[in-house]
């Protein structure tokens, strides 16, 4: 694998947070490139306070935040602009994550992101940037049938909201572990006339367990055989799983194929942030 592509494929990558893992970060930029971008996971229960802290820290340090807006949990049009404001006028905000959350029942009036989008509150609060979710194995809350018609609906109304207003809007992945998957999914999108750029989401270095977990709990289901192949491996069991494969896969494809819709790579970070951000430095 030419280490040029590699580099070329992870540069300008972006990574997640909690607002607990953020706390026990020193300072970011010991950790993380400079102007990276600090996607902050706003898990259902967390204080609104605890995200807004974190932000600020991002911003402080020369990082650019990128908070969850998870729809289901936000109770209504009020409290949707409360957090705007406080994130706009306290830490410098500008971009968002848009998500339906993953609550079985809204708290409140929103139950998906293009009904917080409509609010157009998000342009009132002058967010230059939204990214909203992907699904390169699909959702199974949104479409039961195990199909994308539902998930591939929705970014269709996301692709032309981009076409007519000038927000920059890109499609932000669960992870995934297989290479050919994700190429197939991406290119789908092209194929339905979708052309909003993709930032994949890759899992960071972790313990195979700790992955197989984090999977079932999110739903990712077709590529876990790459996961459930190397428990098969005794000699691989007990070694952490590193993105390697994936991430070269894709970086060799796009290289190839300087059109391909991924943009950049997003990491999960669920071996820890700081394993992450020195495994991508080495590799």
């Amino acid at each position: 694998m030419n280490s040029e592509v590699v580099k070329n494929f992870l540069n300008g990558y972006s990574i997640e947070v909690t607002p607990n893992a953020a706390a026990k970060i020193e300072n970011f930029a010991e950790v993380l490139p400079v102007n990276t971008r600090i996607y902050i996971a706003h898990i259902e229960g967390t204080p609104f306070d605890e995200m807004l802290t974190t932000a600020k820290k991002i911003t402080n340090e020369g990082f650019i935040p990128m908070p969850h807006f998870p729809a289901r949990i936000i109770e209504d049009k009020d409290m949707l602009e409360s957090w705007l404001s406080q994130y706009s006028g306290e830490a410098n905000v500008q971009e968002a994550l848009l998500i339906a959350g993953g609550s079985k029942e809204p708290a409140g009036v929103y139950d998906s992101s293009i009904q917080i989008i409509e609010t157009e509150l998000f342009d009132k609060y002058n967010f230059k940037r939204l990214h909203v979710a992907g699904h390169p194995e699909g959702n199974k809350d949104i479409d039961k049938d195990s199909t994308h018609t539902n998930v591939n609906k929705a970014l269709s109304w996301k692709n032309e909201y981009a076409k007519r207003t000038d927000a920059q809007i890109a499609i932000a992945t669960q992870f995934c572990f297989d290479s050919e998957a994700i190429i197939q999914w991406a290119n789908s999108l092209i194929d339905m006339n979708i052309d909003l750029p993709v930032h994949i989401g890759i899992a960071g270095p972790a313990k195979l367990q700790t992955l197989i977990r984090y999977s079932i709990e999110c739903g990712v289901g077709a590529s876990m055989k790459v996961l459930q192949k190397r428990a098969k491996d005794i000699t691989k069991l007990l070694l952490p799983y590193e993105p390697t494969s994936v991430i070269s896969e894709l970086a060799e494809y796009k290289s190839q194929n300087p059109d391909f819709n991924i943009e950049q790579v997003h990491f999960f970070p669920l071996g820890g942030t700081k394993t992450t951000a020195n495994w991508v430095k080495e590799f």
